[in-house]
Order: structure tokens, then C-alpha cells, then sequence
């Protein structure tokens, strides 16, 4: 699946962090018709909690300590959807140059096959 990279100032990173663990879905504080007007807005589809995604600081990848770093991992017609959700909600948030977007997705994958890797070498 296309993945995508995302940078945002630190300071918006708790506000990011909630947009992307929210899943109304599971709010029981919306009620039934909350939820059935929810189905018809374009945006009900963008639920980041149900998608691959990793929030970064740029000092634990290396980079610039003033940002954060989102890692998006999902299909074409979500990652459009989603950066134009992204765009509405969160203040600054820019999709990163394509060098950067790179370097950060190489790095997330390395880290994930390493990881992977220990767990097999624990539980063989």
C-alpha cells in the first residue's frame, strides 16, 4: 500500500494525536443519529484509528526537534481523503518533500523488521 509522510510543528502533535486515535464509531457519547448523519459526510471514511499510522517526534528520527512526523500506510483513496481531513483540522500540517518522505519510510521499516526480527529471535 502507497505510504505517506506528514509534518506538523510539536506543538500541534497532542492535537494531531487525538484526531488520529478517535474513532466515532466507538464514542458513546454520539447518539444513533448522530452516527447515521455521520455516514453521509465524505469525511466518516477518514478514521485514522483503523489505519497503519506511526506519530514521530523529529528528535527520536534524527530531524528537525521543532516538528512531528506522521506515517500514513493505507490505500490511495484514503491517503487523498485523509490529507485533505488533515489539512481542515490540524494548523500547518504539510505533506513532506519527497527526499524527506523517503528517508522516514525507509527508516520506519528498518525499525519495524528489526523489531520484528527480536520478537522471533524471543519467541523463536
Amino acid at each position: 500500500m502507497p505510504q505517506r509522510i506528514y509534518v506538523c510543528r510539536t506543538d500541534r502533535a497532542s492535537e494531531l494525536k487525538s484526531l488520529l486515535e478517535y474513532d466515532p464509531y466507538l464514542d458513546k457519547s454520539l447518539t444513533e443519529e448522530q452516527l447515521h448523519a455521520l455516514k453521509e459526510k465524505e469525511e466518516s471514511v477518514v478514521i485514522f484509528a483503523r489505519q497503519d499510522y506511526l506519530l514521530k517526534d523529529g528528535i527520536s528520527l534524527g530531524l528537525d526537534r521543532e516538528s512531528s512526523y506522521l506515517y500514513l500506510n493505507a490505500t490511495d483513496d484514503f491517503l487523498d481523503k485523509a490529507e485533505k481531513v488533515l489539512k481542515e483540522k490540524i494548523d500547518g500540517i504539510t505533506r513532506a518533500p519527497e527526499d524527506l518522505e523517503m528517508q522516514i519510510i525507509t527508516r520506519i521499516e528498518t525499525e519495524r523488521k528489526e523489531s520484528e526480527q527480536g520478537l522471533g529471535l524471543i519467541f523463536g
